[in-house]
């Protein structure tokens, strides 16, 4: 019988819980990410999911030099991997504006921006990059209905384009339009709604260059509404999840062809009654911000989950007798961004053999900034 694609031959040298990543379906997402594109140079794709130097190089040597980042960290790692243009999607506010500014500066060799959304974030931006004699590329995040961050795409947005302008330490570098509250199943639905969402933004373009202004990009969408902006003209793209997918986006968006590439390998660590078994992966391995099934067992089938502690998750089975203490359970992640943020690294998982880790390198608050 041939080997489930998840199963580790050499599991036993591995301890778990551990996060395991798969580079052959990896490198099939990022194909299909490029398929969907049509160029990789239109790839804006957000780190924030793996966190790993060695997916920004390869990404790189594909063709792939531009990246988004919610942190420093992240910022910081993409550039030491090579990335030549990095945009923090969470504006910098406190201490975060100087280490952006510092950040650009010790690597002249990327461009380093982030998105503003208000008067006074961007002239702290400015006077920062002032400082550290650098300039850093603006963008306005605009609110398209999420309703998190950013300012309307009406006057407001044009007043704050006009400001970024004459700012002496920005580079106004156009629009960001993330629409992460748009997933519905339905892909027709959700194309409907991605368009609706993003009009007001080709409408804010328009108007800006109507009145003289250069908007050399628009940096759009999330990994559900990816395919829908990729049809579009003059778009960078930014999706991340699809780098690893997860059980969560592969139940939720069944249009969408990408490959599971990161598993969690457990233990049973316990049996305290018939049916009942107890695993090694508590809420300090894997993504517990949602209600239950936070993962998808792979070779455990009709657990149920019954209590979760962070050590241990807790599971009910009708019959578990065939289950021994020590046996190794592989489970997806419904949610895959957060769960990697909580391991220190990945395992490397080739051809049925574990060989080697991966730092999760952006997992840190700071690296050297």
């Amino acid at each position: 019988m041939e080997q489930p694609w998840f199963q580790v031959e050499n599991s036993a040298e591995i301890p778990s819980p551990a996060l395991l990543v798969y580079p052959e379906r990896i490198e099939r997402n990022l194909a299909e990410m490029i398929r969907i594109a049509g160029d990789p140079a239109r790839l804006r794709p957000h780190i924030k999911t793996h966190k790993l130097p060695e997916l920004v190089r390869r990404q790189v040597e594909l063709g792939i030099t531009r990246v988004k980042c919610a942190t420093i960290a992240e910022a910081e790692m993409a550039a030491l991997a090579g990335a030549k243009d990095i945009l923090l999607a969470c504006q910098p506010v406190g201490p975060n504006v100087g280490r952006l500014a510092d950040l650009a500066a010790l690597h002249p060799g990327s461009r380093l921006g982030a998105v503003v959304d208000n008067d006074a974030s961007a002239t702290a931006l400015s006077d920062a990059a002032i400082r550290a004699s650098v300039r850093i590329a603006a963008f306005v995040d605009l609110d398209v209905g999420q309703h998190r961050t950013g300012v309307s795409p009406g006057d407001a947005a044009v007043a704050l384009y006009q400001r970024i302008s004459v700012l002496p330490g920005l580079i106004p570098a156009g629009l960001h339009a993330y629409d992460g509250h748009l997933h519905d199943p339905d892909p027709a639905v959700r194309a409907a709604a991605c368009n609706e969402s993003f009009a007001p933004v080709e409408q804010l373009r328009a108007r800006l260059e109507g009145l003289g202004f250069s908007v050399p990009t628009m940096v759009a969408g999330g990994t559900p509404t990816f395919p829908i902006h990729a049809l579009r003209h003059g778009v960078e793209l930014s999706p991340g999840t699809c780098v690893l997918w997860d059980a969560g986006y592969a139940k939720k968006l069944p249009d969408l062809h990408f490959e599971p590439a990161a598993v969690l390998l457990c233990r049973v660590v316990s049996k305290p009654t018939a049916n009942r078994v107890c695993l090694d992966l508590g809420h300090k391995a894997v993504a517990s911000e949602m209600p239950q099934p936070r993962v998808v067992f792979l070779n455990l089938p009709g657990a149920i989950p019954v209590a979760h502690n962070e050590e241990h998750l807790v599971v009910e089975l009708p019959d578990a007798s065939g289950i021994s203490i020590g046996d190794c359970i592989y489970a997806l992640p419904w949610h895959v961004c957060p769960t990697v943020a909580l391991h220190q690294e990945v395992w490397v998982v080739r051809e049925g053999q574990a060989s080697g880790c991966w730092t999760v390198t952006a997992r840190a608050r700071r690296i050297h900034v």
